[in-house]
């Protein structure tokens, strides 16, 4: 947890995130002020992640990715400049990062992450995980979640997208507003009128999370999700044969080899859908169509509600997501599931 205290803004800070401070007040931007994120992965849902919290005002943020653009980043990642493209994603997304707000501290880290010692990820207040294979997820999550760190991750597979949650036991306040009754006083016979005034208090409250490994465990409620709601679970299952495709392949499904990812695509659905105990139906085809690549208004998308979901995690201000969010790529709209 962030404290408000631990950082006090200085006049230029503040002249220059008065906007936000009028928005979420000043302890939920000192909060921000005082906040580490950790970024792992560079491709074009990174890179909107990163303009997003960077604008918002955290203190540090650090970029790691090892693996170097490529041409298909020229896309989608805006921080890349095109004579940069072959080089480090995270060294040449640096100084466009940098100069979206000289006042964050902007690092690069271009080592691998299963280099990394389990104590590295607990240096930061939120580690935010993308294009990273199930087994590396699972490791970060089980390090932040023994360690209360708190963990997002997230990815674009074409029109569809997803992140998870895990912050553990996580206190949050939210203003509401409450009714209570004015007593006035009016003429020479004093009449007591009674009046209504709206006032705002904040409300705190707890949420409880489960590990990504817990959560993605085919429930009996996922399961048996009523028949008008068995719809939204579609995306949920889908991510499962996407996981597939990544472990198996050791990458995404791509545009340019459309014809036989489909293929394989519907492979590790019927596999997958086999072994939960579910028909292969449960994922029509028309979804699996719409993951090739990434593509960027999607990126701007999950991108913005993720920035958004850690800025009200880190100010401690609104109620985060719980613990699913899935951007359907067929209906075109996002919805929240929370599994286990």
């Amino acid at each position: 947890m962030v404290e408000a205290n631990q950082s006090n803004l200085t006049e230029d800070e503040a002249d220059l995130y008065d906007r936000q401070i009028r928005l979420w007040g000043l302890d939920s931007q000192k909060r921000l002020r005082a906040s580490t994120v950790l970024l792992i992965g560079l491709k074009g849902l990174g890179a909107e992640f990163c303009k997003n919290v960077i604008l918002a005002g955290i203190k540090a943020i650090t970029l790691l990715d090892d693996s170097d653009s490529t041409q298909e980043d020229a896309f989608y990642q805006f921080l890349i400049p095109r004579e940069q493209i072959g080089t480090n994603r995270a060294a040449a997304s640096h100084l466009r990062a940098q100069r979206l707000n000289p006042m964050v501290d902007v690092k690069v880290d271009k080592e691998s992450i299963d280099k990394k010692p389990d104590e590295f990820f607990t240096l930061f207040n939120v580690v935010v995980a993308t294009d990273c294979s199930l087994e590396q997820l699972l490791r970060i999550n089980e390090v932040c979640h023994k360690a209360n760190v708190k963990f997002y991750c997230a990815d674009v597979f074409g029109f569809y997208g997803y992140l998870f949650a895990d912050l553990q036991a996580h206190e949050y306040g939210e203003e509401k507003n409450v009714a209570r009754n004015v007593s006035k006083e009016t003429g020479n016979k004093k009449q007591k009128l009674e009046d209504v005034e709206f006032v705002k208090i904040t409300v705190k409250d707890t949420l409880q999370y489960s590990t990504l490994q817990d959560s993605l465990k085919v429930t009996e409620k996922i399961k048996e999700m009523p028949a008008r709601k068995a719809a939204d679970t579609i995306p949920f299952f889908l991510l499962k044969v996407l996981l597939k495709f990544r472990k198996e392949q050791g990458r995404n499904p791509q545009a340019s080899s459309r014809v036989e990812d489909l293929e394989l695509l519907k492979k590790f659905r019927e596999s997958e859908m086999k072994d939960i105990g579910l028909s292969a139906e449960k994922v029509p085809d028309e979804y699996l169509s719409s993951v090739f690549s990434q593509v960027s208004p999607i990126c701007a998308i999950l991108g913005g509600v993720l920035a958004h979901e850690v800025i009200k995690t880190l100010s401690q201000k609104g109620e985060p997501h719980n613990n699913f969010f899935f951007f359907n790529p067929v209906k075109n709209h996002g919805i929240v599931i929370k599994n286990c």
